[in-house]
């Protein structure tokens, strides 16, 4: 299959600037977390992901779908250096819920060098929206959120502050450039492992202009203007409906 960015491009509806400049890559990366939801659905349907840049534009871009981490970045990268951008793919470890980091390649993250680097990340969830300066240790303000890159030891670490102004780390990460093949351990982990949290309940998550919409098991989170709603997807039917409504995934009928 031949990927055709012009329609990647649609896919998150970006018609912004498309030379390789920090406003460029802002903008797209906020149209794509805007477009493209973070979601495990391939696991729980037992589609098997395939770290190649065709299989991931087929599945995301003419098929609509979303992806976790390996999939979201991955094809990222590739239009990034179809429109002129030095970019590369690292791995990063992400902190667990007892507060530990993960095993290495638990994360993709982008690294995109302009005239300074910049921590490119349109795979993880609720995090930061626009790219971080990669050498800049101050905080670095996006809106109601706050974000830091810390120095641990020969590793980096993100970090967020939340709503209690208390900062927490998100995932720690090195800078040697990545391929496809060095996450193929752990892409096969979390889809097969019951260990791995992706395999334990359906996920699907989408940032909004002024918040989130997530589908965590059988419940639907939105937050809209610092409001929470939060119901209960009763059935097959109700969690279809959810999906198609604030997703755009319809996922194909099993035969």
């Amino acid at each position: 299959m031949t990927i055709r960015h012009s329609d990647y491009l649609d896919r998150i509806a970006y018609r912004g600037p498309l030379e390789p400049t920090a406003d460029t890559l802002r903008q797209l990366q906020l149209a794509h977390l805007l477009a493209v939801p973070f979601e495990n659905l391939s696991i729980h349907a037992r589609e098997p992901i395939i770290l190649d840049d065709a299989a991931l534009f087929d599945k995301i871009v003419s098929r609509r779908r979303g992806g976790f981490c390996y999939e979201l970045n991955g094809l990222f990268s590739a239009l990034l250096r179809h429109l002129g951008f030095a970019v590369t793919m690292i791995q990063a470890e992400a902190v667990g819920a007892d507060g530990t980091f993960g095993p290495p390649f638990d994360h993709m993250a982008l690294v995109v060098m302009l005239e300074e680097r910049w921590l490119v990340d349109v795979g993880f969830g609720d995090s930061f929206r626009e790219p971080l300066r990669l050498d800049v240790r101050t905080i670095q303000e996006q809106g109601a959120g706050a974000y830091r890159i810390a120095d641990a030891g020969p590793a980096l670490v993100v970090t967020q502050r939340d709503t209690g102004r208390r900062w927490r780390s998100q995932y720690r990460f090195n800078l040697t450039p990545r391929v496809y093949a060095d996450y193929a351990a752990m892409c096969h982990y979390h889809q097969t492992s019951p260990d791995s949290h992706f395999t334990r309940q359906r996920l699907c998550s989408i940032a909004t202009v002024d918040g989130r919409a997530t589908i965590s098991g059988n419940r639907l989170i939105v937050t809209s203007g610092g409001k929470r709603r939060e119901l209960p997807l009763a059935d097959e039917p109700q969690y279809e409906g959810a999906l198609r409504d604030y997703f755009g995934i319809v996922m194909a009928v099993s035969t």
